[in-house]
C-alpha cells in the first residue's frame, strides 16, 4: 500500500484539511452493529434497516445504481461486502437475471441467517463470511464489487484497505454510504436525532453512523493512501446520497 504525507490513523473524518469544529464531529462510540455484547439490539436494528430499505425503496434504488455499472456485462460477477441482511443481494438478483452474486459479511450471525434464507438456496448466489479488507479472491475476479451503508464503520486505516482490496478483486468498487454534511448543518442534524438517539436502537446507530460518515476529501485522501493508480468518480450531494465508484488500471494478459 502506498503512503500519503498524513498520518491515515489520526485522519479526520472530514479529511486531511477538515475545519476545527468538523474534527469535533466524530467518537470513538461503536454502533450496536459493531458491538458483540448487545446482540437483540442488533437483530433490532437489522431489521429496521431492512424494514427502511423496502418502504423508501433504498433497496431497488441502489441495486440499479450497482447493475448500471456492470450495464455492458453480459452474466455480471458481482460482489456484495458488508451485506448485513441481505437484501440488496435479493433484489440484484430479482432485478438481473443472469447475474452471479457472491454475499459476504464479517458477523457470523448474519451470514448464517442469509445462508438459511432463499439467498442460500439461489443458484446464483454463493454465501460466505469475509472480512471486506482481506477479501479472498484473485485479482479482477468480479466485475463489481458493492460495499453499501458500511464504510461509516471503518476507521481510515481499514477504510483505505477496503479500497485496495475492493479495487484489487474486482474492475470496479461502488461504495454507497450516507453523506457528511458541512459543520452547522451536521450539527443540525445531530440535534434533531438526540431526543431519539438513547430509546431508539437504529436512531442510536445513525447518529453514530452520521458521525462516522467521510467527506468527499477524505474519501479522495482514502483512495490515494491505498494506491495513487486508484481513480475515483464521486456523485451524490449533502442532501443525497454518496455514491463513489473507484477503480484502476489493470493490466491485461
Amino acid at each position: 500500500m502506498a503512503t500519503e504525507i498524513f498520518d491515515i490513523d489520526s485522519m479526520p473524518r472530514g479529511g486531511p484539511e477538515a475545519s476545527w469544529l468538523d474534527r469535533r464531529l466524530q467518537t470513538d462510540r461503536l454502533e450496536y452493529l459493531d458491538r458483540d455484547d448487545v446482540d437483540h439490539l442488533k437483530r433490532r436494528v437489522v431489521r429496521s434497516l431492512d424494514r427502511e430499505g423496502r418502504i423508501f425503496g433504498t433497496h431497488k434504488k441502489f441495486a440499479r445504481v450497482a447493475l448500471d455499472e456492470v450495464a455492458d456485462v453480459p452474466d455480471p460477477k458481482i460482489l456484495e461486502l458488508g451485506s448485513g441482511h441481505g437484501r440488496l443481494s435479493r433484489v440484484l438478483l430479482e432485478m438481473h437475471p443472469t447475474a452471479h452474486v457472491t454475499v459476504t459479511d464479517i458477523e457470523p450471525t448474519s451470514v448464517a441467517a442469509i445462508a438459511a434464507g432463499n439467498l442460500g438456496r439461489h443458484p446464483r448466489a454463493v454465501v460466505r463470511e469475509m472480512d471486506a479488507t482481506a477479501i479472498d479472491a484473485p485479482d479482477g475476479y468480479y466485475d463489481l464489487a458493492v460495499f453499501a451503508l458500511s464504510l461509516h464503520h471503518l476507521p481510515p486505516p481499514l477504510a483505505a484497505r477496503l479500497f485496495a482490496e475492493g479495487t484489487r478483486v474486482a474492475d470496479k468498487l461502488l461504495i454507497i454510504d450516507m453523506p457528511r454534511p458541512p459543520p452547522l448543518l451536521h450539527i443540525l442534524k445531530l440535534a434533531l436525532m438526540l431526543p431519539l438517539e438513547k430509546v431508539v436502537p437504529v436512531v442510536h446507530d445513525g447518529f453514530i453512523a452520521s458521525l462516522g460518515c467521510y467527506s468527499p476529501s477524505a474519501l479522495r485522501a482514502l483512495a490515494r493512501y491505498a494506491d495513487p493508480a486508484i481513480t475515483l468518480e464521486l456523485r451524490g450531494g449533502v442532501f443525497k446520497t454518496q455514491i463513489v465508484l473507484a477503480s484502476r488500471l489493470r493490466s491485461r494478459q
